[in-house]
This record gives structure tokens, sequence and C-alpha cells, in this order.
């Protein structure tokens, strides 16, 4: 069965893969254009809550980015 699956294996990763989403109405650039709007007013609400220390702010607006799936990369190594 081993071999099997092997050889099924590496004749799918030759195929070309199309993914779509029929019932998607928005395109890709909208959701991004949407996300990105709704994530700047999230950090607009973090700069101009008081009671965040500006560690706090950074670290929140970090947060942000990890939601979107991003990462702080080098600079959030704190």
């Amino acid at each position: 069965m081993e071999l099997y699956k092997e050889i099924l294996a590496k004749v799918i990763e030759q195929q070309k893969i199309e993914v779509t989403f029929p019932n998607l109405q928005i395109s890709a650039n909208e959701i991004v254009a949407l996300e990105c709007y709704q994530t700047l007013q999230k950090i607009q609400a973090i700069i101009q809550d008081d009671d965040l220390s500006d560690f706090a702010c950074v670290e929140e607006i970090v947060r942000l980015f990890e939601t979107l799936g991003s990462d702080g990369g080098n600079r959030h190594d704190f």
C-alpha cells in the first residue's frame, strides 16, 4: 500500500491544480482591500486608546497583523 501511495503522490504532484470558489461574489483585490480598511480602523482605535502604553500599543498592532496571517518578522522579538 505504501508504494501505491508513493506512485499516486508522484503523479498527482505533476498535475496542474485549479482552485475555484463558485459562490464567492467579490474579487481577491476586493477582499484584501476590505480587510486592510477594517484593520486600519482597528489600528486607529488602538492608537487613540490613551489607556495603552506605547509598548502595549505596538503589541496590539502586531497582534492585528498576526490575525491577518502576517507576523512581526524580525522586529517582534520582545
